[in-house]
């Protein structure tokens, strides 16, 4: 039982080369520069003019970071 808990938390950050806390971080500050790019996007569609490319940008460098990682 333990090993298959260990396993479900372990396997997946491994597959990157990250520990469960490197991996955390990482998700993390990903998961904070989507609700960014979100909040951009958001305040585009009220308010055209403001922030016309930030979030494409935003979602563009993180796609970039993360595509081959692990491979």
């Amino acid at each position: 039982m333990i090993a298959t808990v260990k396993s479900l938390f372990l396997t997946h950050p491994r597959s990157v080369d990250e520990s469960y806390l490197e991996h955390m971080a990482f998700a993390g500050r990903f998961s904070g520069k989507l609700f960014l790019a979100a909040f951009a996007a958001l305040a585009h569609a009220i308010l055209p003019f403001m922030f016309e490319k930030t979030a494409n940008r935003m979602i563009a460098d993180m796609y970039a970071r993360t595509h081959n990682r692990g491979r």
